[in-house]
């Protein structure tokens, strides 16, 4: 009996201390994980007690987050309403009730409902307290030029696809699009709407954001790493003689061009870029082998999540894929890479991350930060983040990124890109028209920077994808591209 008492006594006092062990769990280092949770439906309403921040775009000034006040059971809340629609909806994102948060909604939410640690924030906070009034978030500026996001809107219409552009000397950057879009308004009570969204894809998955999270076939774009990587390598320069028969051979098949009316013969490096020649880059990929093209790669972006301030899930790496997940080869003969060298075998992109490679190149190799946020100011308009430039690091050599950049502005001026041609600017691009395996179903694309002229830095680079095309990148997302430019180019002329 005794016995039994005593082990009793002993499981009482181990349920005793998990018990201790759990609470001490749950109330210290699991309370940070909770807190962070969006089902966390007491956190959440008292959220929206908060007079949340605005959102404002950059150019022209416009308020694209803003917010109604109602009375909810004798409390004052505050809800989200977005003046602009679709025009800015996967960067700015939303903030409901419901449907909890995406975008910058959900990544900048600390400082939107000034629960971030800034000094300012936290005596601005306190004050609005002790006088009974609704605490006042923090206001945020973006980069947006609002006249160029909706040019690109306009500019894709009911077709599937993505415009990024940004200003490669600072990282601002001045357009994210992604379509189809959507209307955040719709969300908290009519999101069947949203569903019901149909494009010129299946599916047409408006929520996406196609233009950070958007995995794509680059294409002849990634024909830029390649010569970047070749010229780097110094095993070819841009005189380096080829001969084009139309076609060139990888494991004993033929990989054609993707124009097979008229091979080009001897050829250099420079001219096989400007007229998208897939011979030559396979045989210059197959003489630098995979890995050290991946390796030029990485060093413009790729193999890492680009930095932006949207949450970290609604942002992708570009690099090779396999089964879902990024791949790199142990060995060259692992991968494909006379394939690879012009953009197919499994190399997939974001919009983001080809604006960067057409930026880095535009700017003598220097690979900066994008950044989609200006500033964050307190109710008060007293700056509390300004942002600035950021430099990665330098992707390549300032004598390979002006040699590439050379190549790049013959594609436009008499190559595959002349579609992107604006009279009075220097436009560098290249054409890209990626194969799905599906035929008459390809991805196109057009890649570019531009400036006033070939001496000073670009102030603009811009990507431009487009799905389910039977054409090529230089005819369908070349005029685009030209489109955004000429909106982008006339606002930093006429501040």
């Amino acid at each position: 009996m005794n016995r039994q008492i005593v082990r009793l006594t002993y499981v009482s006092l181990a349920l005793v201390g998990v018990l201790v062990v759990m609470t001490t769990y749950w109330q210290t280092w699991a309370a940070a994980g909770l807190a962070d949770r969006q089902d966390n439906a007491i956190r959440r309403v008292a959220e929206f007690s908060v007079d949340r921040g605005l959102i404002f775009s950059w150019q022209p000034r416009r308020r694209l987050a803003r917010n109604v006040e109602r009375t909810v059971d004798g409390k004052t809340l505050f809800f989200r309403r977005y003046p602009y629609g679709r025009l800015a909806a996967h960067v700015v994102g939303y903030s409901t009730a419901g449907r909890s948060r995406t975008g910058l909604e959900r990544s900048l939410n600390d400082y939107l409902t000034a629960s971030n640690a800034n000094l300012s924030t936290l005596v601005d906070k306190a004050l609005d307290e002790l006088r009974g009034k609704p605490v006042e978030g923090n206001n945020v500026v973006l980069n947006l030029d609002l006249d160029a996001q909706r040019v690109a809107l306009e500019e894709l219409g009911t077709q599937c696809g993505a415009v990024v552009a940004l200003d490669p000397r600072t990282g601002k950057v001045r357009v994210m699009v992604s379509s189809p879009g959507f209307d955040p308004n719709l969300v908290e009570e009519s999101f069947q709407r949203i569903s019901r969204i149909t494009a010129d894809c299946r599916p047409a998955s408006p929520l996406l954001n196609r233009a950070s999270a958007g995995l794509y076939v680059p294409g002849s774009t990634f024909k830029v790493i390649t010569a970047s990587a070749a010229l780097e390598a110094k095993k070819f320069t841009p005189d380096s003689s080829f001969v084009d028969p139309g076609y060139c051979t990888v494991y004993g098949k033929r990989v054609n061009n993707f124009d097979t009316s008229s091979p080009f013969g001897t050829i250099d490096l420079e001219n096989a870029l400007v007229h998208s020649v897939n011979s030559v880059f396979c045989n210059v990929g197959l003489k630098l082998g995979a890995k050290l093209i991946l390796d030029t790669a990485k060093r413009f972006g790729f193999y890492e999540r680009p930095p932006l301030e949207t949450p970290a899930d609604e942002r992708l790496a570009s690099g090779l894929y396999e089964h879902g997940r990024l791949y790199y080869p142990r060995l060259d003969s692992d991968v494909d890479a006379g394939r690879m060298a012009f953009g197919q075998e499994r190399m997939l992109v974001t919009p983001l991350q080809m604006a960067m490679v057409a930026g880095t190149i535009g700017v003598g190799g220097r690979l900066l930060e994008p950044q989609v946020v200006d500033r964050i100011v307190t109710p008060g308009r007293r700056v509390i983040v300004q942002q600035g430039p950021v430099l990665i690091r330098r992707a390549v050599s300032r004598e390979t990124a002006d040699a590439v950049a050379q190549m790049m502005r013959l594609a436009v001026e008499r190559g595959t890109g002349t579609a992107a041609q604006i009279p009075g600017y220097s436009v560098g691009g290249k054409t890209g028209t990626g194969e799905t395996g599906v035929p008459g179903s390809n991805t196109t694309w057009f890649i570019a920077f531009a400036g006033r002229d070939e001496e000073t830095p670009p102030e603009l680079a811009i990507a431009v994808v487009l799905q389910n095309q039977s054409g090529t990148g230089g005819t369908t997302a070349a005029p685009i591209a030209r489109a955004v430019m000429e909106a982008l180019l006339h606002t930093t002329a006429n501040p």
